[in-house]
């Protein structure tokens, strides 16, 4: 099979094996497994641990891992005794760090935590800016979410810089150009240099959708919002 044919490739309802077209897609089964993601390659569990497979069921490397999760940007995340790091598709480490926690690489940066901090790591292994903080999320466009130690959040560039001087309770990545927020007063979208990008809050609000983001209004009812801030109410 083709690897670019692997959104044909599904997860059995238990989770135990891979099917294609509703056939199990190898003669095996494990305790667990995940999807397959490019070049082909899924990370699974069995008795022996945890480890990544190609598209015939085979063991890609030798090592085993407390966890495994998928690749992204051909380095996937595991875990052993000595903490968590990634490795690359040969299997081989990628640095020698090893971390409290780490996720997955986006737009070739990476958030981990260690002693309680957390900070991106680029696909060398290395650091990318000096700063720590409460929480950090993935790159989307260029741009992540951090949780300051004042407790508020803000946006940061692949460099670590803000990008813009505004802190909020809680904040989105930007999708469609724009990231949903919080303030002292509800939730609401705000552009990218940080304003808003309208008047209104709300109770809470998802990213917008083809113009379009479902909200529940500070009455509590279940709706759409416009850009322009214009609450549509969903039929009763």
């Amino acid at each position: 099979m083709e690897n670019n044919d692997l959104g044909k490739v599904s997860l059995s309802f238990d989770e135990t094996h891979h099917l294609r077209n509703r056939v199990p897609l190898y003669n095996k089964t494990f305790n667990r497994v995940m999807s397959f993601h490019p070049p082909g390659v899924a990370a699974v569990t069995d008795s022996s641990g945890a480890y990544h497979i190609d598209l015939q069921g085979n063991a890609i490397y030798v090592e085993r891992y407390s966890k495994s999760f998928g690749y992204y940007q051909g380095l996937a995340a595991v875990s052993n005794k000595d903490g968590w790091f990634h490795i690359n598709l040969k299997g081989d480490t990628l640095y020698t760090s090893r971390y409290d926690w780490v996720g997955n690489f986006q737009e070739n940066r990476c958030p981990v935590k260690k002693d309680g901090y957390y900070f991106h790591i680029n696909n060398a292994g290395n650091r990318v800016y000096s700063q720590n903080y409460r929480y950090t999320g993935d790159f989307k466009y260029g741009i992540a979410v951090v949780y300051k130690f004042n407790r508020f959040a803000t946006h940061i560039d692949l460099d670590g810089k803000e990008i813009h001087k505004r802190e909020f309770l809680e904040l989105g990545i930007f999708h469609k150009g724009f990231a949903w927020a919080r303030d002292s007063e509800g939730y609401f979208h705000i552009k990218k240099d940080g304003s808003p990008l309208y008047n209104q809050r709300f109770k809470w609000c998802e990213p917008f959708y083809n113009e379009k983001a479902f909200a529940r209004s500070e009455e509590g009812k279940l709706g759409l919002i416009s850009e322009n801030g214009k609450f549509e109410p969903l039929i009763p």
